[in-house]
């Protein structure tokens, strides 16, 4: 096993990635269960690809901010470990996909020199907190909302009590009321306000988008910024204990939200403010590092076609607050870009701008801070290097997810498809190059990673079956979704499912009309006012499976006949149910708790003990066939089965030796008492599994 000793300067992230080579060793050698392992790299940002044998590895770059340096190394890395290609995520990530798993460890350590991580990038944790990429720079913000964004990934960052949750929590922060954050479809969503002279934000709790959108809910109308983090932390243990952990499908805090009520749910989050060890956190917005533009002399160029740089500088410049500056946005189509490319907008960023930029929801790159006169030789360095093409960020920028390219659930392709939207709209409808009231999304199936439901125009992936049994792509229809503003939203309606190669006449009918009949209106109004029957009647000839050609069952993008192939979604991880592997985690887990309490963390040890009470208390209900779904079902169902029977006999029921750590302030004097119980609880749960093995 390679060592990354001399590589690593912090070492928590030092035993994180040595911990991970560690386990692919053993994984290698049969000594840990495949679900585990799976469990274990997800959260690490490994993750299973579509083709066999390597991995895609997603890198966490909190609200899309990115310095020229760490670009660099990114660049490095994909060149080093991958194929030299760099996918930008909806969620403001980088992926890099044809990685070979032995090499995680090393990729990670590389990465880790310039401060970029993998850690929680995927899996059942915090994924990453995303923003505004104008966050800063918005002449109409009240405060830049990156301190309190950093702030959070920062807090939750290999937080015990966000780590093995039923399923991924997300979240966002705005910096306006045009919430270009989307905090209406996050499990928890901050738009920046100011009351009275204080620093807050409008909390929205529960949104989501897959099969099932749901709206979030307003949580608070304003809360001080110096409370959010403890919210959050409430907010994630009552997730973590009442969410479903059985059931993928129900596993969201939407569902949970849905089940008991915004307001059951305020109360459990109230409830557990005494364990939570700060009950304020103030963050120092003014100690935040702001990127400094550099002090240069513009250059003279030439610019040959004026017509076409007015149309990007109409598309691409975004006015700054700051007085003489300018952001300038890059589209990138599906969010694919090269790292020879992306070396170069590192050079560029270095000299004309901050040596920062900011990757976008939308797939694509800002960059901030550059001036004014600088625009015409940033324009001439971006064209040469293909990074100058108009309309960012309106209706020809087209978001889709990877899809059937390298997703195991893509269903039908969605790359395939925006590339063929995206030429049909540069093509017949000019006039979408500057149109930035239209949104046009797209998902390889129904899970949402291209958001497609909360888009004007969406599609997503899916099949259809002929008569005679053959398979064919497909896409659904969706119409009237958009952001509303200051956390309302709506989501598209579910109009017609198509045969793949007609989306493209779907959307020329939808234009049209659009055009035709919209009398100014935007697509949101113009959807409103006719419905979703109307446009079922526009399209639904389209629909028709009589009469399918050959062309019909090849995706886009691809020469081969469609197969319908989904493989196992590892978006949230899996559950897993060996029970001996389980005392092992409790065991490690209690080791945990261990080091945070020398370490003088007594609510991270205290949380770490009650993860190992839950965990073996699992261990000996799953060996018997009892149902394990949430947290709270378990410690119920524990004293059912085994307390109540007196099959295990304990000072106290299982619930009430569980629950203190809600009913307990975390200090050294209960964390060593809480550790200790969990010690003697774990070796009556060990001893008992070992009677019953040998009865």
């Amino acid at each position: 096993m390679q060592s990354f000793r001399t590589e690593i300067e912090n070492p928590v992230v030092e035993k994180d990635i040595i911990e991970l080579a560690k386990k692919i060793e053993l994984f290698k050698k049969g000594k840990v269960d495949e679900e585990k392992f799976r469990s274990l790299r997800l959260a690490r940002g490994v993750y299973g690809q579509r083709q066999e044998g390597v991995q895609m590895i997603r890198i966490k770059l909190p609200y899309g901010k990115v310095k020229s340096n760490q670009l660099r190394k990114i660049s490095d890395v994909s060149d080093e470990y991958s194929r030299g290609r760099l996918h930008i995520t909806t969620r403001q990530d980088i992926q890099i996909h044809y990685v070979d798993l032995d090499r995680t460890p090393e990729l990670w350590a590389a990465l880790e020199q310039d401060d970029i991580t993998l850690r929680e990038a995927c899996g059942n944790t915090v994924r990453n907190v995303t923003a505004s990429e104008t966050a800063g720079i918005d002449p109409d913000e009240p405060f830049d909302v990156s301190p309190y964004a950093h702030a959070v990934f920062q807090h939750f960052l290999r937080n015990p009590i966000s780590q093995e949750m039923g399923r991924k929590f997300k979240v966002s922060f705005s910096g306006t009321d045009q919430d270009t954050g989307l905090s209406y479809m996050h499990d928890l969503g901050f738009i920046a306000k100011i009351q009275d002279g204080i620093r807050g934000f409008k909390v929205m709790l529960g949104g989501g988008l897959g099969s099932q959108p749901r709206h979030a809910d307003v949580f608070y109308d304003f809360l001080a910024a110096n409370k959010i983090i403890p919210l959050m932390e409430g907010v994630v243990r009552i997730f973590d204990r009442h969410g479903e952990r059985k059931s993928r499908a129900k596993a969201r805090m939407k569902f949970l939200i849905k089940d008991i009520g915004i307001e059951a749910f305020r109360t459990l989050v109230e409830e557990e403010q005494l364990a939570i060890p700060e009950k304020s956190i103030e963050i120092d917005a003014g100690a935040y590092k702001i990127s400094v533009p550099k002090n240069i002399t513009a250059p003279s160029v030439e610019i040959k076609d004026l017509t076409a740089f007015e149309l990007w500088k109409s598309t691409n410049v975004i006015p700054q607050k700051q007085e003489g500056y300018v952001a300038i946005g890059i589209k990138v189509l599906l969010g694919d870009f090269y790292t020879d490319k992306a070396r170069l907008l590192a050079d560029l960023i270095d000299k004309y701008a901050a040596g920062e930029l900011r990757l976008s929801l939308r797939q694509n790159i800002l960059i901030p801070h550059v001036r004014k006169d600088l625009i015409p030789v940033v324009y001439t360095i971006l064209k040469k290097l293909g990074f100058a093409a108009p309309g960012y960020n309106k209706a020809i920028d087209i978001t889709a997810c990877p899809g059937t390219d390298t997703c195991n659930l893509g269903i039908a392709s969605s790359t395939g498809i925006a590339e063929e939207l995206e030429r049909i709209i540069k093509i017949e409808y000019p006039q979408y190059l500057k149109k930035d009231d239209m949104v046009i999304k797209i998902s390889g199936c129904m899970n949402a990673c291209g958001q497609h439901n909360m888009a004007n125009i969406g599609f997503q992936g899916m099949s259809i079956r002929t008569k005679e049994k053959l398979v064919a792509p497909a896409l659904q229809v969706l119409l009237g979704g958009g952001n509303i503003g200051n956390g309302n939203g709506r989501f598209a309606d579910k109009v017609v499912k198509v045969p793949s190669r007609r989306g493209p006449e779907a959307l020329r009918r939808i234009l049209d009309d659009f055009e035709a009949n919209s009398n100014g209106n935007s697509f949101m109004k113009y959807y409103e006012k006719n419905g979703e029957k109307y446009f079922y009647e526009l399209l639904k000839d389209l629909s028709s499976i009589d009469n399918l050609t050959q062309e019909d069952f090849i995706d886009w993008g691809n020469e081969q006949k469609y197969v319908k192939e989904i493989g196992i979604g590892e978006c949230a991880g899996v559950v897993i149910d060996l029970i001996e592997t389980l005392f092992l985690e409790s065991e490690e887990k209690l080791e945990n708790a261990i080091e945070s309490l020398y370490s003088n963390v007594y609510s991270d040890a205290i949380y770490h003990a009650y993860s190992a009470l839950v965990n073996s208390a699992k261990a000996l209900l799953l060996s018997e066939n009892k149902k394990t779904n949430t947290h709270t079902g378990i410690i119920s169902q524990f004293d059912q089965e085994f307390i109540v029977t007196g099959r295990i006999k304990l000072k106290s029921t299982f619930s009430t030796l569980a629950y203190k750590i809600k009913n307990n302030a975390p200090s050294k004097t209960f964390a060593l008492a809480y550790i200790a119980e969990t010690e003697n609880f774990i070796a009556k749960a060990r001893s008992f599994r070992t009677a019953a093995i040998n009865a």
